[in-house]
């Protein structure tokens, strides 16, 4: 059987899917006072979260499949299979949990256990579909060939790609084995290519291009490497959109056009060593004071997974400003805070007043490249002027935070799916020039139904995480979609980097493969940025209990 979608069939298991999340939603907005109870309902929460992020996946590939993926005839039958594997996964898990889901046994038989709904469902997951989306991919090499609606993003794809295998392919390797920093010449090409400030608006020096650009050039850079390029352009966009929110006109103009060329690298400072997703606890202290003349404030306390904090120019620091601990996210400021750029892997910055910011980075498996650091400040100095915001962004820096954050969650879906698709094009190569018992692995059913697995679900993550940007695009201070994509790509490169390290068999474990970098990076995609179960409860499943 080859290539094949019903995809008016699709639909209707799609608005079936639809209808039960969206009853389940309702049940749960009602059980848990509009979201306020959710931490007495965390485990169904989760589940709930991830249903509807699931469910927003399919949603977007089954609306790319009738449009510009139309031209790709593997992507109608990605959508399906995607929607029809959801669909009675879905179902399952309402079935086991039809009290949690408020769905009795009759409304699941009507509904996604209807004759029609299954069928459909069935036929669009059969072994012999999926098995063909995957020669198909093995045919491409895996190579992402999918049609963007879009002329600027698609040139904005072609020219990065080449950028990437060119300049930041050939170093990959080198820096992810011998744990060194991104060079400064790699900055500077970068930089002169504009990378920095594509969602900054042209006013301020960038290019105005949108998220949905910048996102197609994450994507493309970590590719190539998560570590050595493709997350550079994740920390000037937290702090970006922190001073597009809340910055002054003034921090604008200082700020804005010397972090979209590139001159000033931020690193971003919120985790600290005892606090972790528990942001509004934030302990480390900035305090009034006066240092030869100049007012400011003396910031005192540790950091953790400051990630380029030794590279950066200035750090994008979240400090206590309010001493009454009982004010949580209400008493923390967001500051700017100059620094000396340093190269190794530890630092001392010495201020002439006696302040001391030290950093030291610590060892990882993966994401190499950026370090990150654990910070030490005793009585560092900042300027008044560097309080995002000055006198109106006091207190309000958890605000700020968060609205960066979102940006750089989403940037975390360009990220995840770049690496996803990494995996994808280095399995699918080594499938076709692999051969044991007398034939190229990829002419195995496993094989092949493997991979188109593995495709159908990237493709799901690309187009979650392009229409999370253009909602972003429309909407800077949503929170659900670039969430959601964050989520959803993030477990579709652990799983599609691990799922290629098995088919690479034991070469898969071999630092000269590709391969087992990448399964190594993407575990940390779970964590950053919010880690898997915060994100889904208190982000996700709290922006749709709320209504």
């Amino acid at each position: 059987m080859g290539l094949s979608a019903d995809l008016e069939a699709t639909e209707k298991v799609l608005s079936t899917a639809d209808g039960i999340v969206s009853e389940s939603l309702a049940t749960a907005s009602k059980r848990t006072n509009g979201g306020k109870g959710i931490d007495d309902e965390q485990v169904h929460c989760e589940r709930l979260a991830y249903a509807a992020t699931e469910l927003a996946a399919a949603k977007d590939l089954v609306a790319y499949a009738k449009g510009a993926g139309a031209s790709d005839p593997a992507v109608p039958a990605m959508a399906a299979a995607f929607t029809g594997e959801f669909a009675l996964r879905l179902a399952g898990q309402v079935s086991a949990h039809s009290t949690e889901f408020g769905v009795s046994d009759s409304r699941l038989a009507e509904t996604l256990g209807s004759a029609d709904v299954v069928g459909a469902a069935r036929a669009a997951v059969s072994d012999d579909i999926l098995s063909a989306i995957g020669r198909h991919v093995i045919e491409q090499r895996g190579v992402n060939h999918s049609p963007i609606d879009d002329e600027m993003a698609v040139m904005t794809r072609d020219s990065v790609r080449q950028f990437a295998e060119s300049e930041v392919a050939p170093i990959a390797e080198h820096i992810h084995r011998n744990d060194d920093l991104v060079s400064d010449e790699m900055i500077s090409k970068m930089a002169e290519l504009g990378f920095f400030g594509m969602a900054v608006p042209e006013q301020y020096g960038g290019g105005g291009m949108g998220n949905l650009a910048m996102i197609v050039t994450t994507e493309e850079l970590s590719r190539c490497s998560l570590a050595a390029a493709g997350s550079l352009i994740t920390r000037p966009e937290i702090l970006t959109k922190a001073l597009l929110k809340g910055g002054t006109e003034e921090q604008k103009q200082q700020w804005l056009p010397k972090l979209a060329s590139g001159e000033v690298m931020a690193a971003i400072s919120v985790t600290e060593p005892d606090i972790g997703s528990d942001v509004a606890s934030v302990r480390c202290k900035a305090e009034p004071g006066e240092v030869e003349g100049q007012q400011g404030y003396l910031v005192n306390g540790a950091k953790a997974w400051c990630t380029f904090a030794g590279r950066a120019n200035v750090i994008a620091l979240l400090a206590r400003t309010d001493p009454d601990p009982a004010k949580g996210a209400r008493g923390l400021s967001l500051f700017i805070v100059p620094k000396d750029a340093f190269p190794g892997h530890s630092f001392e910055m010495r201020q002439s007043s006696g302040g001391l910011l030290e950093g030291k980075a610590d060892a990882t498996p993966g994401y190499r490249g950026m370090h990150s650091f654990t910070l030490a400040f005793d009585n560092y100095f900042v300027p008044a002027e560097n309080l995002v915001g000055q006198d109106k962004g006091l207190n309000k820096g958890f605000y700020l935070q968060m609205n960066g954050f979102a940006a750089g969650r989403l940037q975390t879906g360009g990220r995840a799916t770049g690496l996803a698709q990494a995996a994808l094009e280095r399995t699918a190569e080594y499938a076709a020039d692999r051969k044991q018992f007398g034939q190229p692995i990829g002419d195995f059913q496993l094989t092949q139904h493997k991979l188109g697995r593995m495709a159908t679900h990237i493709m799901a993550s690309r187009q979650l995480t392009y229409r999370a940007a253009l909602a972003m695009d429309a909407d800077e201070s949503i929170a659900l979609e670039p969430a959601m994509a964050k989520l959803f790509s993030s477990d579709v490169a652990v799983w599609t980097t691990q799922e290629g390290q098995l088919l690479h068999g034991g070469w898969g474990y071999a630092e000269e493969f590709a391969i087992s970098r990448y399964v190594v990076d993407a575990t940390v995609l779970p964590i950053f940025e919010g880690v898997k179960p915060i994100l889904e409860l208190k982000v996700i499943a709290r922006n749709l209990l709320a209504g």
